[in-house]
Order: C-alpha cells, then structure tokens, then sequence
C-alpha cells in the first residue's frame, strides 16, 4: 500500500489551500493509500528551533548536535518523533501551501528546521545521492498573489520556480526526489467582479484536477539536481559539468 503525507501551512481552514490538500487526500484515498495528515496551525506546531527543545545537550545550543544527541537518545520532543514517523512510513508527501514575501511561510520553514533533524532523516554519510529518505518524492502544490505571468521567469514578481528551489533543495538534501511544482495563481482575497468570477471557475477546474494530478503522481516531472559526483572533492562543481540551477553554476 502506498502511504500519502499531507503537509497543510495555512492558517485558514475554509482556504483554497486547504480545500486543495484535501483535494489531494481524497485523490489518494481513492487509490488505495494510507493518507497521513500534518495540518501544521491545526496542530499548534512551533516552528522557532532552540535549546529550550533539548534540556539534555551538552554545551551551548549547536543544533545539529542537539538534534543528533536528541535523535540518538531517543529524546526529541514527541511532535518532532511524530512527524519524523510519517516522513519515514511517507511514499509521497504533498505540501500545500501559499506564497508569502516569496517563499513559503515561516510555519513550513520552521518544519523543516525541526522535524528533518541531523540524526534522524540525514547525517553527514547520508544525504543527497546517499540520503536517508531515497525513493520517496515529494510534490510543492502552491498559491500565489501574483498571475502566471507575473511569476514567470521574466515577471515582476520573479520566477516562482526558483523562489521555491531552496525548500526543494532541503528535501534534495535528505534525499527526497522533488516534482516540479504545480501552482495557482492570482489567489488573493481582492478579486472583484470578472476577476473573482474567472477565479472562482478556474480553481474549481484546479480541485476537479487534483484526482487526475494525485493518479498520475509517478510520471510527473521531476526537478533535477546536479549528482553528488557533479562535484569536486572541496564541494565545487566540476569543471565541464553542467548545472542544473543558477543557484549551483560555474
């Protein structure tokens, strides 16, 4: 049986984002999967890592280290152990969320600060081409403010894509395959008219969608990464290898 992770960060409940997440749980339930939930304001998650979470490390608050020492021990704060059981029985995860100041919000950020702890989904062995969660794939099902246009690679509001490619690259780093995100766009609450009307309409088409989306999970495109012998041994990218992101270039 294929197991299903939701991963919900907005405040919002009656939102177009969390009547897509259950878009997407309802798409997989229908498939046969184990759909597991992390509603994160439902479940008060505290997103601001700190020592406060480690009573027991040694020294002063290293977080890496704290997380290890934790994970080691059996110590990290029973939400964190939770979620971190979910990644691992997890086939796929699906995020839904919006686009806020660029990137997604600090809840989602701070999950993944806490819950893909150094110890417990990666160490210094295991990550990247070697990462503890390989053959697992994660999709990004995102809203924007802005139109499609404006979020293109030329837009004013900049390359959506690119905006998400460091939390993309956060799961890259544990190992993750990570699908190239499916977007919509211009949701906002200042529609008016025709527009909130066209909006309406095509984010019924979107949640109409999301069954064909979810069957369809293992042929969707994927983001590539350059591979771990892409680089030298002090971490450069090699000379006559290509790049696969203007984050990563020569």
């Amino acid at each position: 049986m294929t197991t299903t992770l939701i991963i919900l960060a907005h405040p919002e409940v009656t939102s177009f984002n969390a009547n897509w997440a259950a878009a997407s749980a309802s798409a997989a339930q229908a498939l046969g999967d184990e759909v597991l939930w992390s509603d994160l304001y439902r479940m008060g998650f505290d997103p601001a890592e700190r020592a406060d979470f480690y009573i027991d490390h040694d020294g002063p608050f290293d977080p890496l280290k704290a997380q290890e020492q934790a994970a080691a021990q059996n110590k990290l704060r029973p939400q964190i152990a939770a979620e971190i059981e979910k990644i691992k029985k997890a086939d796929r995860l699906i995020f839904h969320f919006p686009m806020w100041w660029f990137g997604p919000p600090a809840i989602l950020k701070g999950w993944f600060d806490r819950v893909l702890a150094h110890g417990a989904l990666h160490n210094v062995q295991e990550r990247f081409d070697n990462g503890m969660c390989l053959g697992k794939k994660a999709l990004f099902c995102v809203t924007t403010g802005s139109s499609e246009l404006e979020s293109a690679p030329h837009g004013k509001e900049a390359d959506a894509n690119m905006l998400l490619w460091p939390s993309a690259y956060t799961l890259r780093y544990c190992g993750f395959d990570v699908l190239k995100p499916v977007f919509a766009h211009r949701v906002h609450g200042y529609n008016r008219g025709d527009r909130l009307v066209e909006l309406e309409t095509r984010l019924q088409k979107t949640l109409k969608a999301q069954a064909e989306l979810v069957t369809n999970f293992d042929t969707l495109p994927m983001i590539t990464f350059n591979a771990d012998d892409d680089f030298d041994e002090n971490g450069q990218l090699k000379e006559g290898a290509k790049s696969s992101t203007p984050f990563i270039r020569r």
